[in-house]
């Protein structure tokens, strides 16, 4: 798959029961290789395998350009052995809500107690039906962004 990726990225609220919504939930470890202009990610999702390039979004917009190839179970490991700083891993959770289905990434590891969920949309200004579980839109926030997160991990930042 190749196209536009339109997606906004919220923290979840820790007061708000939003578990008791999860539709599917799939197991998530990915890496990444270095990249100057992109970024190239190589996620296992549960027993499936993706190579995904996404570039930088237009300055003021959350519009990005993303490639995405099923790869090989086989072709991902000799891949992530390319990838530095480390895995994400993660739980993400689907959730529907309107005419969209929210994913709500509960991190694990050095990024332990970080919840947050992302919306895909059409359009930057498409609306969208927002669940009381959606606390901040940190969608600019580039410490919000997973290859962000394994050097410079959740458990490790400061109030």
């Amino acid at each position: 798959m190749s196209g536009l990726e339109i997606e906004r990225k919220f923290l979840v609220r820790k007061d708000r029961d939003w578990k008791s919504r999860v539709v599917a939930s799939h197991h998530i470890r990915q890496g990444y290789i270095p990249c100057l202009n992109a970024t190239v990610r190589i996620r296992l999702r549960d027993d499936e395998a993706f190579l995904t390039i996404k570039g930088r979004p237009a300055k003021g917009g959350f519009a990005r350009y993303e490639f995405e190839k099923e790869i090989t179970i086989g072709e991902a490991d000799h891949l992530l052995a390319l990838c530095e700083g480390g895995m994400i891993d993660k739980v993400r959770h689907l959730i529907p809500s309107g005419r969209h289905t929210w994913e709500v990434d509960e991190f694990f590891g050095d990024n332990e107690g970080l919840v947050m969920a992302e919306i895909e949309l059409a359009a930057e200004d498409e609306p969208f039906e927002r669940p009381d579980f959606i606390g901040l839109e940190v969608t600019d926030d580039h410490r919000y962004y997973n290859k962000y997160l394994l050097t410079h991990p959740f458990t490790k930042w400061r109030e």
